[in-house]
């Protein structure tokens, strides 16, 4: 896979021996067992894979390269350019400014742009309706377009079922940047809908089914469908593409079970299924699958509590607490910061979206164990840190090379 030149800051010697040795042992990544570093007091269980991901390099290369490459000029990021709050306040502080939050309000009106200016358009990619704008504006958009390879497979996938007469059902996070792109790529070709989870799935079903009337589908999907969507004709063909970074099983969950509704309405078999449901199983991202698969491996070996390190606003890395949560206490950072003792913690609540402070997190016992992983836009170095902060608790020397033995 392409190397990428990041900033060295975001690079960890430590991390990126263990994920050479585990890649060595491992070529085929099938072992999904955690690495095992064994401090004497402090044991980490740290997730085979986690971390940066082929987009999320590939977007931060791009955007470094262009601020150094150019100089005087005025760069703006339409929005946050991964959700890292380290990467993004990096870029603004060399100078870099953004156009529109998270949920695409302006911050910076488009009317004060002019044609000279750089916009990079992140990772997530963005709606069709923004880059006409740019493009009006002179602004050369492709040139500066970090839009990560597997986002555009899922354009590409979608553009495909499209042709082929099927309705897009994306599931994705509705005020997600990366799902509202999606959303308007698929909408210019074909009837779309967004839906969030497999509770609207099982709705959308009683609309397929006919069990509901179509005078009832704003009640539960306004604003999420394109113009003209009509339930009665545009459910017939469905095809399901997710938003990248949601949770892969959840995703397939939902594919399955509406692809069971057209079977059992349309009484298909393996040969006539088709005619009106898409396989669309290859938009799955291989990171988010990969890191969802480390955590699973994750969480079969004993621990004692989880470290899930990442913005706040990352939807893959809040599926990963999620996991998480499933099995062990958890707490969401996105710092080593946030570990202020050894005794207290200040972390991300994931169900009341707000920061709490938690005593008494680490146990009072011999030896701890603590499962590690880190979302695909946390850098290896902050996943570092928050490991030596560990270490220092349980006085262990955090100079000391060479590196831990690891088993798995």
């Amino acid at each position: 896979m392409k190397q990428f030149t990041i900033p060295f800051t975001y690079r960890s010697s430590w991390i990126a021996a263990i994920k050479q040795t585990r890649k060595q042992a491992d070529k085929m990544k099938k072992d999904f067992t955690p690495s095992v570093l064994d401090f004497g007091p402090l044991q980490i269980n740290l997730a085979r894979h986690f971390g940066f991901c082929y987009g999320v390099e590939n977007a931060i290369e791009i955007a470094f390269r262009t601020v150094d490459e150019n100089p005087g000029k005025r760069i703006f990021l339409l929005s946050e350019m991964i959700h890292n709050p380290q990467v993004n306040a990096d870029l603004t502080a060399r100078g870099v400014r953004f156009l529109q939050d998270t949920s695409g309000n302006t911050i910076i009106p488009f009317d004060s742009l002019h044609a000279e200016d750089i916009v990079l358009i992140p990772a997530f990619g963005t709606t069709l309706a923004i880059e006409e704008k740019l493009t009006g504006l002179g602004i050369a958009v492709e040139k500066y377009n970090t839009t990560c390879p597997f986002v555009e497979k899922v354009w590409n996938r979608s553009e495909q079922i499209a042709r082929q007469g099927y309705t897009v059902v994306v599931h994705g996070k509705p005020t997600h940047e990366e799902t509202r792109a999606t959303f308007s790529h698929a909408a210019a070709a074909t009837p779309t809908l967004v839906i969030s989870d497999m509770k609207e799935a099982e709705i959308l079903g009683t609309f397929i089914t006919a069990e509901r009337s179509t005078d009832e589908f704003d009640n539960y999907f306004e604003g999420r469908y394109s113009s003209g969507f009509n339930p009665s004709v545009h459910l017939k063909r469905i095809g399901v593409v997710n938003q990248t970074t949601m949770l892969a099983s959840d995703t397939q969950g939902i594919a399955d079970y509406l692809k069971q509704v057209m079977i059992q309405h349309y009484t298909l078999n393996d040969q006539t299924v088709s005619n009106h449901f898409a396989d669309t199983r290859d938009t799955l991202c291989y990171a988010t699958n990969d890191n969802q698969s480390a955590v699973y491996g994750l969480l079969e070996v004993p621990a004692d509590l989880a470290i899930v390190v990442g913005g706040y606003n990352s939807s893959n890395t809040s599926h990963l607490v999620e996991l998480c949560e499933e099995k062990l206490p958890t707490y969401f950072i996105n710092s080593c910061e946030q570990l202020l003792s050894r005794s207290s913690v200040q972390h991300f609540n994931l169900h009341t979206h707000a920061e709490m402070i938690t005593e008494g997190y680490l146990p009072t016992k011999e030896k701890v164990t603590i499962a590690i992983t880190s979302g695909a836009s946390c850098p290896d170095a902050l996943v570092e840190s928050v490991i030596k902060k560990l270490m220092e608790f349980f006085g262990v020397d955090t100079v000391a090379e060479p590196l831990p033995a690891l088993s798995s």
